[in-house]
């Protein structure tokens, strides 16, 4: 498990450690190709991040010739595990009971915004 006291990712972090997930190993090259698609980052950006997941126990590297080469320590399940822990202690008192009740609730409607007419008499009143 991660050594750092919050267990999921940065949104950033995150995206890497889905490249490498599919990767299985990769350079930061192949790395940033693949986030690249979604967020192009600089080749930079992109070894910090790695190296800052290495230090957190996401990540191990090995040295192959001039560069590092990049493989996840843990799986995708036990990240996904410590996400949901992390929704449920937080806005759940622990309870994945309260959860689950919350997830079979009906979605709250969402008021219905103005019709544009109404919004000008409104701004103009």
């Amino acid at each position: 498990m991660p050594k750092t006291a919050r267990d999921v990712p940065a949104q950033l972090e995150l995206l890497c450690l889905r490249a490498l997930w599919s990767l299985e190993e990769g350079n930061v090259k192949a790395v940033q190709r693949i986030v690249s698609q979604s967020r192009p980052l600089a080749y930079t950006t992109i070894m910090t991040v790695l190296d800052r997941l290495v230090r957190k126990g996401l990540l191990a590297r090995r040295k192959v010739g001039r560069a590092f080469v990049y493989f996840p320590q843990t799986s995708r399940q036990a990240m996904r595990r410590a996400a949901i822990r992390e929704l449920v202690e937080g806005f759940f008192d622990g309870s994945e009971s309260e959860l689950l009740m919350f997830l079979r609730e009906p979605a709250a409607q969402a008021p219905r915004p103005a019709e544009p007419e109404q919004q000008i008499d409104t701004v103009l009143l």
